[in-house]
């Protein structure tokens, strides 16, 4: 039988870094969602919606 791995415990300074880390980006972002890969939307990009029909990039 195989045997389980032991889960290395994450040090709590690092867990700490991180909620600091999502709380100034809460601050200076807001709340919900924001991209991180694309701030500008591509102009090959297809939608057929009505409300992006007449898309300044278009």
């Amino acid at each position: 039988m195989k045997s389980k791995k032991k889960r290395k415990k994450i040090p709590p300074e690092l867990i700490a870094a991180r909620i600091a880390n999502r709380e100034l980006e809460r601050q200076t972002l807001g709340d919900g969602f924001h991209s991180r890969t694309r701030a500008k939307r591509s102009r090959k990009l297809y939608t057929r919606k009505a409300k992006h029909r007449n898309h300044p990039l278009d």
